[in-house]
């Protein structure tokens, strides 16, 4: 089919799928009135590889075939390098908010190539010729693909087994001869309201009596038994000058239920293979953290840009004080640009020529995005001032009993009149409070992993034997 027209991804949509929104089945996600915001937002990706502006970077040209630089196999550090600015690109374009539905799903893809293979050499299966079919038919129809990791888990100090009942992580019921039946339900997971595929992975490292919890395969969203619970979050209604940045975009996330739903085996790529279930957990998680550390980007930008506006507004650029701050969000985003740039420059291939970025760079990235972003929004809060969460509506301008008195006592420095102010402030006020801005609070801290995996993560991928054995040498004990 080759690559699609925003129309052509719309439409693709209508199919039947099974979407529940506060309780109501959703009829069709691209007229809803809040999930069709996603939809909206989502059409970047195929939006700017029509535009001529972004179109190069957007796309890959190999021999006769054209397609989504998403689904470039990353082969070298340029590959790893245009991915991150073709993510930042689009997640600037969307203001700030990350469109995440060609993204996510090729991490997955990627790293199934990877883990695939390791499997087939062990149990002399076909998992890589299937996972290079799906990629195949996923990259030639231009399709979009969301992924199910996170099991609910129920009690967290136990594993699958363990659980006060057997679905709380997502399982293998039946074996057939035409594939498998599974039951569970995945949580987290972005974007499945609005996309073709489904990719479903393990949420962690399986032991031999957790077999039917190992499993990894892919779906079309509408398959039968397959049901998305939307939520709700950041769902009211919002006018353009109260919520600049939100009020006509939005990120879709859904419980996904399996409701005994039937795969086919040339779907299934991981069935009971135990002993590789972390290492299918812990490759999607080395491309979707790079994938995280590169739709940061514009939103890090954005709190600079925040601040400088803030302090230019306010009268207040030159104080000692916002200066420190200004440096400070500066430093914080510039150590994040060059993490990343240096995780892709750090990348190196398996066996096969398939690059990954590098996992300790990676995580050090993630880890110092997250850390430290609350950090951020109280600088950018502290130069914006209260208002942020006082002042008055659109309606309040358009009132001639208000609108002027306004204008003339909510002013900043020369020049700059209430309403002007106002609107940079529900800008920042978007971007920082409220549904939208927690949503970006409770993502730094909480998606891709948590800071206790990337901690974890950075614990592992570093060589601590190069630094000790200096250390001894230094002390005369090698």
């Amino acid at each position: 089919m080759g690559l699609r027209t925003p129309q052509q991804y719309v439409d693709s949509l209508k199919d039947g799928r099974s979407v529940y929104y506060r309780g109501e089945p959703v009829a069709d996600v691209t007229t809803h009135p809040v999930i069709k915001k996603a939809v909206h937002h989502a059409c970047l990706d195929y939006e700017m590889a029509e535009d001529p502006a972004t179109r190069e970077l957007s796309i890959v040209q190999e021999g006769g075939d054209v397609y989504s630089r998403y689904y470039k196999i990353p082969a070298s550090t340029d590959d790893l390098l245009k991915r991150s600015q073709l993510i930042e690109a689009a997640t600037a374009l969307g203001k700030t908010l990350v469109v995440l539905v060609k993204e996510i799903g090729t991490d997955a893809l990627f790293a199934l190539h990877r883990v695939a293979r390791d499997m087939d050499r062990k149990y002399e299966s076909d998992y890589l010729q299937r996972v290079q079919a799906f990629y195949r038919h996923c990259r030639d129809n231009d399709l979009t693909i969301s992924v199910a990791q996170t099991d609910v888990k129920g009690d967290r100090s136990q594993g699958p087994l363990t659980q006060p009942h057997p679905d709380y992580y997502t399982r293998i019921v039946e074996r057939r001869a035409d594939g498998i039946v599974v039951r569970g339900a995945k949580i987290h997971t972005s974007c499945t309201t609005n996309t073709n595929e489904l990719i479903v992975l393990p949420t962690r490292a399986m032991s031999e009596g957790d077999a039917d919890y190992a499993l990894a395969f892919a779906i079309p969203v509408n398959t039968p038994g397959v049901k998305l619970v939307a939520s709700p979050y950041g769902g009211a209604p919002k006018a353009e000058f109260d919520a600049p940045l939100s009020a006509d975009r939005k990120m879709m996330e859904t419980i996904t239920i399996f409701d005994d739903v039937f795969v086919p085996w040339d779907r299934v790529f991981m069935a009971g293979e135990h002993d590789f279930a972390g290492a299918m957990a812990l490759g999607f998680v080395e491309y979707h953290r790079f994938t995280a550390v590169s739709y940061k980007l514009p939103l890090v930008d954005a709190l600079i840009g925040s601040a400088l506006l803030m302090a230019d507004l306010n009268g207040i650029a030159r104080a000692a004080h916002v200066r420190d701050k200004l440096i400070w969000l500066i430093s914080y985003a510039e150590t994040l640009r060059a993490l990343t740039d240096m995780a892709a420059i750090r990348g190196r291939a398996d066996e096969a020529g398939i690059y990954a970025p590098d996992a300790l760079t990676t995580n050090m990235a993630k880890y110092h995005f997250a850390h430290n972003y609350h950090e951020a929004l109280q600088h950018v809060q502290d130069i914006a001032g209260g208002m942020l969460v006082t002042g008055p509506g659109v309606e309040d301008f358009a009132n001639p009993d208000t609108g002027d008195l306004l204008r003339k006592y909510l002013g900043g420095r020369a020049g700059i009149d209430g309403e002007l102010r106002t609107r940079a402030m529900n800008m920042v006020s978007d971007l920082t409070t409220g549904d939208f801005g927690g949503y970006h609070a409770v993502l730094a801290i909480h998606a891709e992993g948590s800071l206790e995996a990337e901690k974890l993560m950075i614990s592992r991928a570093y060589d601590s034997r190069r630094t000790l054995e200096y250390a001894k040498k230094l002390a005369g004990l090698a």
